[in-house]
């Protein structure tokens, strides 16, 4: 941190009393220019979890953070980021000297998915607008090339997935020597044992000096006591609004039915067509379901879209735009989607199957009912599913032990999620009114590797005829005991 230039903090401390928050951004400290960004987009008093990160994150202190799925993490953790970062912003205004600039990255964002990293990116790139801080987003499925030529150029901050991040550092197209504060976005996945060998090639390539934040919804007490072993006097920060008790958001009404398989994607279509609904998005377990679901919802009538991991990143990339530009309002997936995708509009969560554990819960349904909207989350439980539940059910301690029993033409669907009367499971042809994902083009990202994917850049795109043999096969003698045989196998 710049010490001697900070601006000084405010003469009081920011109070919730009452439930309202009592300071902006710029009161908490940021640089001007960042708040002059943030304010251009209409962001100017912040969320519990930013107001109690700023102070403590802008002084340099590590920090672990924790708040409920869509109450602002990014920004919290973004904010300090960026005023870590030197540009020559900071030269001009006299807050920097020119020996400290840099084209080497000065922070890292690592991220478990790649929409996360998108998102992430995204967001800082909108903060750190007027300062010009330049931000990069490094994920695999997409050309090496864009990515290589972009760091020669010079970044500030860059974002970005294990593996990708690996192969650049391991090719030494990434230099990482000058990184000066690393974040761990949705830390629990990333301390994971999946991502865990990974993310400490990564710390290990870092200096020992630098400031050290994770953040996440969901933080075991495993995982925190993991995490220090990469910080120095962490501190760990919960933050929830005060009229906003238990383990999820308050404004998110749950509904949850047990349901016939069979039956569900006519009880989905009918529950699409709920009275205000705006944008939905439906998560399955497994990516086979996701891609079924998707394709019966469009033979419906309904504009939808799919992400899974079977996917070429393309055609992820051209549902997430689809559903963003509101070409498609249902979006199908995998929990791949389940972390960090930030749409705006987002008014349904339906789980189709039921999630893995509280935390996969807690992360689909945080889709909507983000930064003080409203929404709606329908749980389908299966029978088969009924154990599960209730250990979800338990931890998050809600209210649904004994799920009831629920069928496309029950009547009490009809009335607590708000379905007309006479609805039926195939949308009317007055209503669709969406371009449908087609609309959306398939961007060519230079794809790399995996199924469903297209031809490696430069590879034809019909695999060659093999030309033909060009040269006698060699001939095989046959013996036995090594007497040659003859043709009926006598020596």
């Amino acid at each position: 941190m710049r010490g001697a230039v900070r601006p000084p903090w405010p003469p009081r401390a920011a109070s919730h009393r009452r439930g309202k928050i009592l300071s902006t951004f710029r009161e908490l400290g940021i640089l001007p220019e960042t708040a002059e960004a943030l304010e251009a987009v209409g962001i100017t008093s912040p969320f519990p979890i930013q107001e109690m990160t700023l102070p403590v994150a802008l002084s340099g202190s590590d920090v672990i953070g924790q708040a409920k799925t869509g109450t602002g993490k990014t920004l919290g953790f973004g904010l300090p980021l960026l005023e870590r970062v030197t540009v020559p912003a900071d030269v001009e205004a006299g807050r920097a000297k020119p020996e400290q600039l840099t084209e080497a990255p000065q922070a890292l964002v690592v991220v478990p998915t790649r929409e996360l990293c998108q998102q992430v990116t995204n967001d800082l790139l909108t903060a750190g607008k007027v300062r010009n801080v330049r931000v990069l987003s490094i994920y695999g499925g997409r050309a090496y090339e864009p990515q290589v030529e972009a760091l020669k150029k010079g970044v500030d901050v860059v974002v970005g997935t294990p593996g990708r991040l690996l192969d650049l550092a391991g090719q030494k197209k990434l230099n990482l020597s000058h990184v000066k504060a690393l974040v761990l976005d949705e830390a629990d996945e990333m301390l994971d044992l999946g991502f865990l060998p990974d993310v400490e090639r990564i710390i290990n390539m870092l200096p020992a000096r630098r400031q050290t934040m994770l953040f996440s919804a969901t933080m075991p007490g495993a995982v925190i006591g993991l995490a220090r072993r990469y910080m120095s006097q962490p501190t760990h920060i919960r933050a929830a609004a005060p009229d906003d008790q238990g383990k999820t958001v308050a404004n998110i009404k749950q509904h949850v039915f047990r349901a016939h398989s069979m039956d569900k994607p006519e009880l989905v279509s009918r529950i699409l067509q709920a009275d205000g609904r705006g944008l939905a998005m439906i998560f399955c377990r497994t990516k086979r379901t996701a891609a079924d679901i998707a394709e019966q919802l469009t033979r419906r009538g309904f504009a939808a879209g799919a992400v899974h991991g079977d996917l070429g990143q393309g055609a992820r990339e051209q549902a997430l735009r689809a559903f963003r530009n509101g070409k498609v309002d249902v979006l199908v997936c995998t929990d791949v989607a389940a972390r960090g995708i930030d749409v705006e509009g987002v008014t349904h969560v339906i789980n189709y199957q039921t999630p893995e554990d509280e935390k996969t819960y807690l992360h689909r349904i945080g889709r909507t009912g983000r930064a003080g909207a409203k929404g709606t989350a329908v749980t389908l439980v299966d029978w088969d599913d009924i154990p599960r539940w209730k250990l979800i059910n338990k931890a998050l301690d809600l209210p649904f032990d004994e799920p009831e029993e629920t069928y496309s033409t029950s009547p009490h669907l009809y009335e607590l999620l708000e379905i007309p009367e006479g609805t039926k499971g195939i949308l009317p042809r007055a209503e669709r009114t969406r371009a449908g994902l087609a609309a959306e083009e398939v961007e060519d990202l230079g794809e790399t590797g995996g199924r469903g994917r297209g031809p490696r850049r430069g590879a034809p795109a019909v695999e060659e005829e093999r030309p033909s043999r060009t040269r006698t096969p060699r001939q095989r003698r046959r013996t036995r005991g090594g007497a040659p045989l003859d043709e009926s196998g006598t020596p």
